[in-house]
């Protein structure tokens, strides 16, 4: 995910593998940075923040 494309929650989650709950309390807690679009819309999270939060969780789990 080495581009600026702008991605859903649910994108996102499905990239990961995780529930869509866990991205969006990722994003509330500020762990992962993402744009509230509006609340019917929801979150829009670019693919580089997703990469440097993959990276980051990486190096705080090998520490």
């Amino acid at each position: 995910m080495s581009d600026d494309r702008w991605l859903t929650v649910e994108e996102v989650a499905d990239d990961l593998r995780v529930h869509i709950d866990t991205v969006r309390g990722w994003l509330r807690r500020g762990e992962l940075t993402g744009t509230k679009i509006s609340r019917r819309a929801g979150w829009r999270i670019r693919a580089s923040e997703v990469e440097a939060f993959m990276q980051d969780r990486a190096k705080k789990a090998a520490a």
